[in-house]
């Protein structure tokens, strides 16, 4: 920006500068991150540091009147309209609100205190009636009625002129097109003109209550937001397309709201909440008369508009603070972000008695909780690997308090979204926590960037095991590929060997599992093995017979076969059918340790990724040693010669099993077909080539019919096994009905 930071405790060491000076450079910064956060929806620092920027700008000019000038920030609402949408002028202006930063209860009382004050009220005087709301962090909205039906949305811009946004909120569900009571027995609306469809109209009113009538003219004021997890789900749809992802909700639902094509503005999450009225047509022209501002509210709701539940009437300052703390105690398990509380006097009358003072109304306030956004510096990036071998970068941060918490980490997800926000040892960094979820740099201050800060990359080697990392082609994140070595991904290496449709070691599940590696007892699979006994009796809750049981199980497990076994070391991309047709194919486990990436090519359903991951896999010594190792416990099974001399009559045919078979189990019948070179799927489509059905076959059957693919019985089957030519495929395109 090119102005000095008042707040850089790096900063050299000189007399304070005056006054002038130090408003014209808080005036300077408060506009560049006002237009960063209003225009462009791409904010540098948090809202949090923001405030500070503010109430230091605020206090001098308080102490310095000289100094207020008509452009100062002090003055505005929020940020000038985009070129790109028409103006739209506020008849009523889309004022702030004033923010009380005392996050304790003081911060309510002192509100309260000073709406008393004004009012003239004494202390015997009744305490004054309230409306306590959520502060929500989105983007404000207008919306503007005519006759019922939406005409114009409008952003709030800088509170006088706003952004013609309308074809794009049109977009968002929670918005009713029409409003308006549908006449008795109906179901649609009663106002003049076409009939539009009939969820265009907002909802008949729950419990019976009558509908207010809709004035001619009627302004919606609320809070164009995002879910978080609506918010979630975006970013890991923008991760997987490899594009820019958001940095938290607010953001994101402004910069849908203010898309130039609404197509993308609909494909965006948004939601809708109402919290007050704008322009409306007056009483004695036939506009509503409202008491309280809690009636407003009321009657948004039976005109179909969402209003936040937790709204509710307060009396006096004691039941502000109770709200403010109750919702703090709840705030991270809402669905969508907050930064606090808003409280308004609930007389309409007594707001106007109140008035506004500069641009702000005296009647409200936004009494905030902790930041979950602040700045820290990033000591230092690590690389951690998680138990399934995946490589997270890790940035190591300066401790910052956030979120209720003190945080020194945060993650920074995979290489790919470290790089897209450019985040680097040294770097000033936004940090946001909210609740449980894990603390994540959202982005990074750029002008405070060290000389000489080096990108970040992912190591090529685990940091845990020294194995290969490895990036698959078309993948985000890099895994470790030592999963029989690496201590990281030890309890994962364990459960996938021992699991049913691997080795399967009975008995030996999640809790034992902790107990035997966090206790040091297991190592790599070997370890299992060599258990004895007294090791395994002094464990939580396991008795002597309980851990003879588990020795008895883990002897039974060595006798299994090369396709269990190999399923069982947990290969990526290597599942049950991958591992029959190694088996199938090599006839032993050497044969597979030795293939070269053509010769695994040469597998039925085995492409260029799996084979570099098996070759990957048995390239690191650790994992050689290991196999070698439980070889030597006396794991065993049977092996062969290699079944490429063996018929497979149905190599490259699709088929799936429905129903219950005369003869044959299930289990039994996948592995006579996959021998045969067939693979098993578990659903119909127009590339199945047959469908075996049994006895109480369902919709699998049905499906078949419908595309015309072949069906065969437990006899037809036998007889295909036993050397018959496979049934045809059936015509690429479906039949009628449809794939």
């Amino acid at each position: 920006m090119g102005t000095p930071d008042l707040f850089d405790s790096a900063a050299p060491d000189s007399s304070p500068a005056s006054p002038v000076v130090q408003a014209r450079a808080l005036r300077a910064q408060l506009h560049h991150h006002a237009w960063r956060y209003y225009t462009l929806d791409d904010p540098e620092i948090p809202d949090a540091e923001y405030d500070r920027l503010f109430q230091a700008l605020q206090a001098l000019e308080a102490a310095h009147p000289d100094l207020v000038t008509d452009d100062s920030p002090t003055r505005r609402v929020g940020g000038r309209v985009l070129e790109a949408f028409a103006s739209v002028r506020h008849a009523v202006p889309m004022l702030s609100i004033r923010t009380e930063t005392d996050t304790g209860a003081s911060g309510a009382t002192a509100f309260d205190a000073r709406v008393r004050r004004e009012l003239g009220l004494g202390e015997t005087d009744p305490p004054v009636g309230y409306v306590a709301e959520l502060k929500f962090d989105g983007l404000a909205m207008s919306l503007r009625y005519e006759r019922g039906v939406l005409v114009l949305a409008a952003t709030r811009g800088d509170g006088e002129t706003g952004e013609d946004v309308t074809q794009n909120v049109r977009t968002i569900g929670q918005i009713p097109l029409r409003i308006g009571p549908p006449p008795s027995g109906t179901g649609v609306s009663s106002l003049d003109g076409p009939m539009p469809e009939a969820n265009t109209f907002a909802p008949v009113p729950p419990g019976g209550e009558t509908c207010p009538p809709v004035p001619p003219l009627l302004e919606v004021r609320g809070e164009v937001y995002m879910r978080r997890d609506d918010f979630e789900a975006l970013n890991a749809r923008q991760r997987e397309l490899g594009e820019k992802t958001f940095v938290n909700p607010r953001n994101a639902a402004a910069g849908a709201v203010r898309q130039l094509d609404p197509a993308v503005a609909a494909r965006r999450p948004l939601s809708f909440f109402a919290y007050g009225l704008g322009e409306v047509t007056p009483p004695d022209q036939g506009g509503p008369v409202f008491e309280t501002h809690f009636d407003v509210l009321q009657t948004l709701k039976t005109w179909g508009f969402p209003v936040e539940s937790s709204v509710q009437r307060a009396q006096g300052a004691s039941e502000l603070i109770a709200f403010h703390r109750r919702i703090g105690a709840t705030r991270d398990r809402l669905g969508f972000d907050i930064d606090g509380v808003v409280y308004k006097v609930d007389s309409l009358a007594l707001q106007r008695q109140l008035g506004f003072v500069t641009r702000e109304p005296r009647w409200a306030v936004a009494h905030k909780y902790p930041a979950q956004e602040e700045l820290t510096t990033v000591l230092d990036i690590d690389v951690q690997v998680g138990r399934t071998g995946k490589l997270t970068p890790v940035a190591k941060l300066a401790p910052v308090f956030v979120g209720g918490v003190t945080v020194t980490n945060a993650t920074l997800h995979n290489e790919d979204e470290a790089r897209r926000k450019d985040v680097r040892i040294g770097d000033t960094v936004i940090v946001r926590r909210a609740g449980d979820v894990i603390p994540e740099v959202v982005g990074v201050v750029a002008e405070r960037r060290p000389s000489g800060a080096a990108v970040f990359t992912m190591p090529t080697v685990c940091p845990v095991c020294g194995s290969a990392a490895v990036r698959e082609p078309g993948e985000a994140d890099t895994r470790c590929s030592g999963g029989l070595y690496c201590s990281a991904q030890r309890k994962q290496a364990i459960l996938h060997f021992a699991q049913r449709r691997a080795v399967e070691i009975e008995g030996l599940g999640d809790k034992l599992v902790d107990q035997l590696v966090d206790g040091g007892l297991i190592n790599t699979l070997p370890d299992l093995y060599r258990l004895g006994l007294s090791a395994l009796a002094s464990l939580d809750r396991m008795a002597e017979k309980s851990g003879q049981n588990i020795l008895e199980a883990l002897e039974a497990s060595k006798k299994t076969t090369l396709a269990r076994f190999l399923f069982g070391l947990g290969i990526r991309h290597v599942g049950e059918a991958t591992a029959k047709a190694l088996a199938r194919h090599f006839g032993s486990l050497d044969g597979v340790m030795a293939a070269t990436e053509d010769q695994l090519l040469q597998v039925p359903d085995v492409g260029p990724v799996v084979a570099k991951s098996i070759r990957t896999f048995f390239d690191q010594p650790h994992n050689r040693e290991v196999v070698e190792q439980l070889r030597a416990c006396g794991v065993t099974w049977d092996e062969g010669e290699p079944a490429a001399q063996v018929s497979r009559p149905l190599a490259g045919q699709t088929v799936v099993l429905t129903g219950t078979l005369p003869t044959l189990s299930r289990d039994q019948a996948k592995e006579r077909l996959e021998a045969a070179g067939a693979k098993v799927a578990g659903s119909v489509s127009k590339k199945t080539h047959f469908v075996v059905a049994g006895a109480e076959a369902g919709s699998k059957l049905d499906k078949a019919r419908e595309l015309g693919v072949t069906v065969l019985d437990e006899a037809g089957l036998l007889t295909l096994l036993d050397g018959a030519s496979a049934p045809s495929m059936p015509n690429e395109e479906p039949t009628d009905g449809g794939a």
